[in-house]
């Protein structure tokens, strides 16, 4: 079993000895396999409180053999979700419709885990299929915040309200309590959401923070947000549980964020805590020519896990079983997030263990034992 202390990466040597199905210890922690269920969005909560829908969106995927699930972008303030229909953390109300989904998980071997997130300007959305334009404050929608008045542009129309430290240390604040209301709801895995433009990006991020005092100008300013945070979230937590920071590894434009920044973030982050890197990437400049195709983000995850000596996760249309264990294989990353693929197949874990000759590792529910 791979055991891994806070932040650091496994012996070089070790590449080419772990694989898909090796067990993952991080903290206190330890992951069955390296799948992991990476959040997504289902625009299908009230008031923030997740519903029958998303016991069974995330049940299935912890039936189905992940190691780890980990539950959509949930608002640490009502003001941060994308729409009306996102998920939230932001009060007590909420830990009790989340500690009923994290015991199925936990009952089904898997993980359970949490993004908390504040989308910023692009809050205040209509729900995709509506569309996914800004909503006005009299169709439903709500005044959003930012580093700077910057709209995002395209259907978003809004431009947010500059924050004041008074609002920066706020926002902080209701990251640290949704944290800590994350716990008491049973998750066990805590995730940062730092990218795909909503606020931690757009502060880091040259595009969107235009800022002049000790949170814009300078990387050193710029990332000072994302570095609080991330520190006031790990104090908050308990020893035993990791915390994990998804970032966007480069903005894909020029004159904006690069891999490089990524890299030297990445170190920060690991000093203040973070014991993993999510490495994602876009989503903060409208019209960004991104090269997508199988594996396209994966590199990122090497070239952070190499240079800033800290674990990874790879994410970005990996959707084969032999793909997903080559990278864990040759040390790209430490573990393999999947969205899309989960969504078409449930029983990715399973179907790779088969594929991969891995079967004594599926963690089949007693249930469908006899199939």
């Amino acid at each position: 079993m791979t055991q891994v202390k806070q932040g650091a990466v496994s012996d070089e040597k070790a590449i080419g000895t772990q694989n898909l199905f090796s067990p993952f210890t991080i903290r206190g922690v330890t992951l069955p396999n390296r799948i992991a269920v990476s959040p997504m969005c289902q625009y299908s909560a009230t008031n923030g409180l997740p519903s029958d829908w998303h016991l069974v969106h995330l049940g299935s995927r912890a039936v189905g053999g992940a190691g780890l699930v980990i539950a959509e972008a949930s608002g640490v303030e009502a003001r941060g979700r994308i729409t009306p229909g996102c998920a939230g953390i932001w009060s007590d109300e909420h830990v009790e419709p989340w500690r009923r989904i994290t015991k199925f998980i936990k009952e089904n071997g898997s993980i359970p885990g949490i993004q908390i997130a504040h989308a910023g300007r692009k809050a205040s959305c209509a729900l995709p299929w509506n569309g996914g334009a800004s909503l006005s404050n009299d169709k439903g929608g709500w005044d959003t915040i930012g580093p700077s008045p910057i709209a995002f542009g395209g259907d978003l129309t809004k431009t947010p309200r500059e924050m004041s430290v008074e609002d920066i240390e706020i926002v902080r604040q209701s990251f640290v309590d949704a944290a800590k209301r994350a716990v008491a709801a049973g998750f066990e895995w805590i995730e940062f959401h730092s990218a795909h433009g909503y606020l931690s990006h757009s502060f880091y991020s040259p595009i969107s923070n235009q800022r002049k005092d000790q949170y814009g100008g300078s990387f050193e300013n710029r990332v000072r947000f994302t570095l609080e945070t991330s520190s006031a979230i790990r104090e908050a937590l308990p020893d035993a549980i990791p915390l994990s920071v998804r970032i966007s590894s480069t903005d894909w434009v020029d004159d904006g964020w690069t891999l490089n920044d990524s890299i030297e973030l990445s170190r920060r982050l690991k000093n203040a805590g973070a014991d993993l890197i999510d490495c994602s990437s876009g989503g903060n400049v409208l019209d960004a020519k991104i090269p997508t195709g199988a594996g396209y983000q994966t590199s990122f995850a090497g070239a952070i896990r190499r240079e800033a000596g800290i674990v990874t996760g790879a994410v970005g249309m990996i959707t084969e079983p032999a793909q997903a264990d080559q990278i864990i294989r040759n040390g790209v990353a430490d573990i393999v997030l999947l969205a899309r693929e989960f969504l078409r197949n449930p029983y990715f874990a399973h179907d790779a263990a088969k594929a991969l000759r891995q079967t004594d590792k599926a963690h089949w529910p007693v249930q469908y034992g006899r199939a």
